[in-house]
């Protein structure tokens, strides 16, 4: 198979069915790494389902944050998925010894990423908990040479946790024609991460010359990135930025909304989404170059965590990604720079409060 093949899946419950179904069909192999794997209605499906394809032979490799996966990691499940034959890893735990450690806390494995029979690929910013069921995530089913790249780097981690050390993840390891599977890898060398992710959408904005248009449910990012929206705003550029009206983490929120201010005044735009929580994490530019995955607009992503996002070229695929966005913001309302400026004193205090910390957040 020599073009990929795609089909997005929006919806939560559309996307975990489409997975679900994928494994039950699996005949060789199923490879699955996530952030947050929870073990309630939705992961327990998964879990059943894993014990099944266990028994008939088929090889199941699980890769969980240790962090993201708690829940999973404290219950007995572990023991028993092993006992069934199926190998599962934690990557990076937390455990009372190491609480003063650094990298215990930001050194996190946030993929999205499913492989089965190394032919069909999921990922995107789904975590496996039922609580998501509503939220707005964009997820997406791949077939052809870019799972190859997908499968390259769920091994690259599974290594990287075996080995219990922060390793690069190399990228792009399998040509797919206008497609690739760009990871970040956090190193603890000063200057040494790998922000692939970061510095792929930095080299975009700075070739923009129509529009810019991101969705991210976290915007904390640092001052090189934030200057080169502003910059590609100031020189004409169409920019919208497409927040949650309230994510789950209201600390987040708070510093994302200390960048409006400077934002407005650069003529970049605000949309805050109304109907449910907003999850997902895009970016379409001209049409000629779209991203999607697990990466934030923040700087847990670009210099703490293991992330991965498929960067695309094509242009049929970066049509559907700038309708899926037109079609958010209908549920999105403007942030008016005026009635920006009315917020209460109090808010705006706690928004300067949060500037110091915005490089751990």
């Amino acid at each position: 198979m020599n073009e990929t093949g795609w089909r997005f899946l929006n919806n939560p419950m559309e996307a975990w069915e489409a997975m679900l179904s994928d494994c039950q069909n699996a005949r060789v192999s199923i490879d699955l790494n996530q952030y947050i794997f929870d073990v309630d209605g939705i992961g327990k499906k998964f879990l059943d389902l894993f014990f099944e394809k266990a028994k008939h032979g088929v090889r199941i490799r699980l890769l969980c944050d240790a962090v993201g996966s708690w829940n999973l990691y404290n219950s007995q499940y572990p023991k028993k998925l092993s006992e069934a034959g199926i190998q599962v890893m934690f990557f990076n735990p937390i455990s009372p010894w190491r609480l003063t450690n650094f990298t215990s806390w930001f050194f996190r494995d946030h993929k999205k990423l499913l492989i089965v029979d190394s032919q069909i690929g999921h990922t995107g910013s789904l975590g496996v908990k039922f609580q998501m069921a509503d939220w707005r995530d964009t997820n997406i089913r791949f077939t052809g040479p870019i799972v190859k790249s997908m499968e390259a780097c769920f091994v690259g981690m599974w290594e990287t946790t075996v080995k219990s050390k922060f390793l690069d993840l190399k990228d792009d390891i399998v040509p797919a024609p206008g497609f690739w599977y760009v990871t970040n890898s956090p190193i603890l060398r000063p200057m040494g991460s790998q922000r692939h992710i970061r510095d792929s959408l930095i080299d975009a904005i700075r070739g923009a010359r129509r529009y810019i248009y991101l969705t991210t449910p976290y915007f904390v990012p640092d001052w090189g990135f934030f200057r080169s929206l502003r910059l590609a705003a100031r020189r004409g550029v169409e920019v919208i930025l497409l927040l949650p009206e309230f994510s789950d983490l209201r600390s987040l929120d708070i510093a994302a909304s200390s960048y409006f201010g400077l934002a407005f005044n650069a003529g970049i735009k605000i949309y805050r989404y109304q109907k449910t929580i907003l999850h997902t994490k895009t970016a379409i530019i001209d049409d000629e170059w779209g991203s999607v995955g697990s990466a934030n607009l923040d700087n847990l992503s670009f210099k703490f965590q293991y992330e991965a996002n498929i960067v695309s070229t094509n242009k049929n695929f970066n049509r559907e990604l700038k309708q899926q966005f037109l079609d958010d913001l209908q549920f999105a309302k403007v942030v008016s720079p005026f009635e920006w400026g009315k917020r209460p004193w109090r808010q705006k205090v706690l928004e300067l409060l949060t500037w110091p910390a915005h490089h751990f957040m």
